[in-house]
């Protein structure tokens, strides 16, 4: 039934009809009647972050992790500004965020005012959709259809900029069932004619591979059941951009492995050579497609999205098919069982051989160390120590340790890996684990971190600690910009410029200082011990790795080439790669 209530009101009352139980904000005078309201009320748990941008990020663990939308608030001018980096990531990654600021009064927009900025003008391009509330009125339907933006089709992150009097101001509050939301309704089934040609080309390919992303997690836990079965049914290889790890599990014998600039050998070489190529909600990005030109020459290209402007964005294909992961996977799915579920199983058997071979190669091999901690080992006594606990999941930061945890991690579910994708966003990692934490307190939750990108939003270690939240810090620490550094020795005659710090601090006195616990490890026969310590400790840790400062993360596709012309490191001896995307011994 619709009742009056102020502005303010509305937007606590549109949040609980919403379902909203966090909200992740800073307050400001533009937003301070919005506040007054949380606090008359106990349904929704409200986290004081530090910085606007740590908000964002919250909300996007918080969502990534849940498969919920994520909630921010903050206040006018810088809080708005602040928030756009977080905004963007969302945007590039899909995911579900809708952030509320506040604006100076409607009478005062455009003149200038005390923490004044055009948030709308400016986050436009930051955002699926946002909306300037100048009438109280409409606040109410304005913020319900802001969740359906957010949660449909191509998630994403919406803003609602609502000014001082609005919230001051009384007006018709109206129900989530009464608000207006058909005029957005994504298509979500597939066109059953592209459906049917997709499953009889999978009936005939020789060399066929499922090419996943982020689409797939989005789409909810049923369509990574779907594409499991489908897997495990037609017996393809399945390869997954980083968004997309933990849809098919890194268990199964069909995994080949993340694909991408720093993905796995046999990955990179399977979509280089492949006959037929399924995407399911990747988007080709440029980390993954390499040079254009040469990108899978050969295959037969399907591509299964929700979004239809993602389609021949990039690389054009001959199937392509507009819908919901789960709701076109379960069509075809169907569609080539009542087919009788064929396929090539001579040409697949010799393609899984061709694979092996590839697999022999041993990309991620590395050169350990007896007296160094390589980055790599680090990740695999993380990885031996912490996947079997039930309720893992893993952050990461931006730059080496992310491919490197990418790379020697395993993730069996969706919805336990968040990283920074698209965007490539450092100090994304730690308020991003915290908003994991919240959404699942009783989880062991790490962020894998390199030291320069944890140091752009170390503040939030005081959120953590405030909110009880036992994030585990886990930082890599090499004392240098390691992907800068190791591009500018690889491409730009090892003249490093810029790429280090003379002035880190003492992360075990930082985390004393921050009220939790510090951790420092430096050599490998101490590493397995120290690990445990920090996860046995009941509260926020920040472990220091201090590890090989020069390591580079390979396998490596330089920027600008194809998928069959990769830097192997330590396995370069295995053999050089040709240019049919076979080895030359």
């Amino acid at each position: 039934m619709s009742r009056q209530m102020t502005g303010a009101r509305m937007v606590v009352q549109a949040l609980k009809d919403q379902g909203v139980e966090v909200v992740f904000g800073y307050p400001g005078g533009a937003v301070l009647p919005i506040y007054d309201e949380l606090f008359q009320q106990d349904e929704i748990r409200h986290i004081l972050v530090r910085h606007e941008q740590g908000a964002v990020h919250m909300a996007e663990g918080y969502a990534r992790s849940t498969g919920r939308v994520g909630v921010v608030l903050v206040t006018s001018g810088p809080g708005a500004t602040n928030a756009v980096t977080g905004m963007v990531d969302a945007l590039m990654d899909s995911i579900p965020i809708v952030v509320l600021t506040g604006q100076v009064p409607t009478f005062m927009i455009g003149a200038d005012a005390f923490q004044e900025a055009d948030t709308v003008g400016i986050t436009r391009p930051a955002t699926k959709h946002n909306w300037l509330v100048k009438d109280t009125e409409r606040l109410s339907e304005t913020l319900h259809q802001a969740f359906h933006v957010a949660r449909s089709g191509r998630p994403g992150p919406v803003l609602v900029d609502i000014p001082k009097d609005v919230q001051f101001a009384t007006g018709t509050y109206v129900p989530p069932e009464r608000a207006r939301t058909d005029h957005y309704r994504p298509r979500v089934e597939g066109d059953p004619e592209m459906i049917a040609r997709l499953v009889e080309a999978m009936e005939t390919a020789e060399r066929p591979i499922f090419y996943t992303g982020g689409g797939v997690i989005n789409s909810g836990p049923r369509a990574s059941a779907l594409l499991r079965a489908f897997v495990d049914e037609t017996g393809f290889p399945i390869t997954s951009t980083l968004m997309g790890l933990g849809a098919y599990p890194a268990s199964g014998k069909n995994w080949l492995g993340m694909l991408g600039m720093h993905g796995l050998y046999e990955a990179n070489l399977a979509m280089h050579g492949c006959d037929l190529m399924i995407n399911v909600g990747a988007r080709f990005d440029d980390r993954i497609t390499g040079r254009i030109a040469d990108f899978s020459p050969r295959s037969r290209k399907a591509h299964i999205d929700i979004d239809p402007s993602s389609i021949n964005k990039v690389i054009r294909t001959e199937m392509p098919i507009v819908g919901d992961v789960a709701h076109v996977l379960d069509a075809a799915l169907a569609l080539w069982r009542s087919r009788g579920g064929r396929t090539n199983r001579e040409g697949l058997a010799r393609w899984w051989a061709q694979i092996a071979e590839w697999r022999k190669v041993d990309c991620l091999r590395y050169r350990n160390s007896a007296t160094t901690i390589k980055p790599q080992y680090a990740l695999q006594r993380l990885e031996a120590l912490t996947r079997d606990h039930p309720r893992r999941y893993v952050c990461t930061e931006v730059g080496q340790h992310q491919m490197w945890a990418a790379q020697f991690m395993g993730f069996e579910e969706p919805n336990r890996w968040m990283t920074s994708g698209g965007l490539g966003t450092m100090g994304y990692g730690l308020p991003a684990s915290i908003g994991v934490q919240i959404a699942h307190p009783d989880a062991l939750v790490i962020n894998v971190a390199g030291e320069a990108s944890w140091l752009m939003n170390m503040q939030e270690m005081g959120t953590a600690v405030q909110f009880r939240t036992p994030v585990k810090q886990f930082i890599l620490n090499n004392e240098r910009l390691g992907m800068v550094r190791q591009w500018q020795e690889l491409l730009h005659g090892e003249r490093y410029s810029h790429s280090w710090s003379d002035a880190l601090p003492d992360f075990v006195k930082l985390a004393e200082a921050f009220g939790c616990k510090g951790i420092k490890c430096d050599n490998p026969a101490d590493l397995d011990d120290a690990i445990r310590e920090m996860l046995a400790y009941p509260g926020p840790v920040i472990f220091d790795c201090l590890v090989e400062k020069h390591e580079n993360c390979f396998p490596m596709i330089p920027s600008g080439k194809p998928h069959n012309e990769m830097l192997l490191g330590e396995a370069e001896t295995q053999g050089a790669i040709g240019a049919e995307g076979g080895v030359l011994v």
